[in-house]
């Protein structure tokens, strides 16, 4: 089943209230709402595209070991995902996704990463619980999603929900900023220039892992 399919069934149990989930439509009402007032800021228009140069970052893998954007690039064209934490259903059915489409971005002689907020500990779950085979790098305060245009602060009655649902990002993170990266894929060729970009300020949408392929398949050919 295409991610977008699994994620859209999801979200139909969950905004039913279907059990496990049970909640109530005030909830529903509050997502929509942030999720409408992020659409509407056109943060997402402002955040890095196609064409862009790949901001340089340094960042922690879950064990404690230095990855690099310029390492990875050494080795051939770069794949990440952002992804926002081990509490986001979506998030992991994304990353589950990617895991699928490993071998084809390995046969390109691509890497993939994904980046993330929450702090090394959690990052392991993420691993575990999704039987990962490619490393999440923890983002301190977002700062690198911050230099591709993708934190955003939560507003007051968001972060007010997060609470009473127990998703407690500053615990999550060990950061007290209530911020988040939009989730977003980027395919990045060995000269660091970004050659497919998808941004959605609607956490509940995806593009599916194959969707990159071209431009991963572009980048094989140029560094052939």
């Amino acid at each position: 089943m295409a991610l977008q399919s699994r994620l859209d069934a999801f979200k139909a149990d969950f905004e039913a209230g279907k059990p496990p989930y049970n909640v109530p439509y005030s909830v529903i009402e509050i997502m929509r709402r942030a999720t409408a007032e992020l659409i509407a800021s056109g943060a997402a228009q402002r955040a890095l595209k196609a064409g862009d140069k790949l901001p340089a970052f340094t960042l922690s893998d879950p064990e404690g070991n230095t990855v690099s954007s310029d390492g990875l690039l050494s080795k051939g064209p770069l794949v990440i995902s952002f992804y926002r934490g081990v509490w986001c259903p979506y998030c992991n059915m994304e990353l589950q996704a990617l895991q699928e489409a490993l071998p084809q971005f390995q046969e390109l002689g691509a890497s993939l990463v994904a980046i993330s907020p929450q702090n090394p500990a959690n990052s392991r779950k993420s691993v575990r619980q999704n039987n990962l085979a490619f490393p999440i790098l923890s983002d301190p305060h977002n700062d690198v999603a911050a230099a591709f245009g993708l934190r955003f602060e939560m507003q007051d009655y968001l972060i007010e929900l997060y609470k009473s649902l127990k998703n407690d990002l500053p615990a999550f993170n060990g950061d007290p900023s209530w911020t988040l990266p939009m989730p977003a894929r980027y395919a990045v060729g060995q000269d660091g220039v970004i050659l497919y970009a998808e941004v959605n300020p609607d956490y509940t949408r995806r593009p599916e892992p194959e969707d990159m392929l071209p431009a991963l398949r572009r980048a094989a050919s140029l560094s052939a």
